[in-house]
């Protein structure tokens, strides 16, 4: 197999803290976002859509998208179970990892790609030119709060982001924590669930990975 990640970018970091819980080794190939090399041909040719984290694999089967991509690992290394060990666990850490994206990181990402000077006409990630729009960075960070406010309340009853288990949904909601920095939005002052929780995910050693 083959790992195209790019060290500076949240969503490969995912399959890489993956990676390192299970004590997996992957060949990486670090494609150099800054300088546009998604948008060459070579690249293209592996993920028309022009971003990381791409998995090949050794009979050239491409695959593309953060969770595909977690799933396949743990079908291949199904220990220690980072998306459940039960049919319910696993469909509370995926409902939650799916949560965490769509409500915590499209939020944050719209909230840094809309005002980020070094991305004028590149609003959304992939190939085609999109220019910003201050009004969604507005909304993304006002989302964004709600997010955090809903993850709060989820950890005030739970030790991880999906219940009693550490899980990809913890995985996702660090990088989300961690990638909201970069926007200038930190743990809320109040939120003292998450700060348990992000003290505790934060320290694990695949953090680092």
């Amino acid at each position: 197999m083959k790992f195209y990640d790019c060290r500076t970018a949240p969503s490969p970091r995912r399959v890489r803290i993956f990676a390192a819980e299970k004590g997996i080794e992957l060949d990486t190939v670090q494609v150099d976002l800054a300088s546009g090399e998604q948008f060459g041909d070579a690249f293209r040719a592996l993920n028309p859509d022009c971003v990381v984290p791409v998995l090949q694999l050794d009979d050239g089967t491409l695959i593309t998208e953060v969770l595909a991509i977690c799933q396949y690992l743990e079908e291949l290394h199904p220990e220690p179970a980072l998306i459940g060990a039960t049919a319910a666990e696993r469909a509370k850490s995926v409902m939650w990892a799916t949560k965490v994206e769509q409500q915590g990181l499209v939020a944050a990402r719209d909230a840094f790609r809309n005002s980020a000077k070094g991305l004028k006409g590149h609003a959304l990630t992939g190939a085609t030119q999109y220019e910003q729009i201050p009004a969604l960075a507005e909304r993304g960070l006002q989302q964004l709060g709600e997010f955090l406010a809903r993850l709060e309340l989820q950890l005030s009853g739970n030790e991880y982001v999906a219940g009693s288990f550490y899980s990809i949904a913890d995985i996702t909601a660090m990088v989300l924590i961690d990638f909201s920095a970069w926007i200038k939005v930190g743990i809320p002052d109040n939120a003292q669930h998450i700060r348990r929780w992000y003290d505790a995910v934060s320290s694990r050693p695949s953090a680092a990975a």
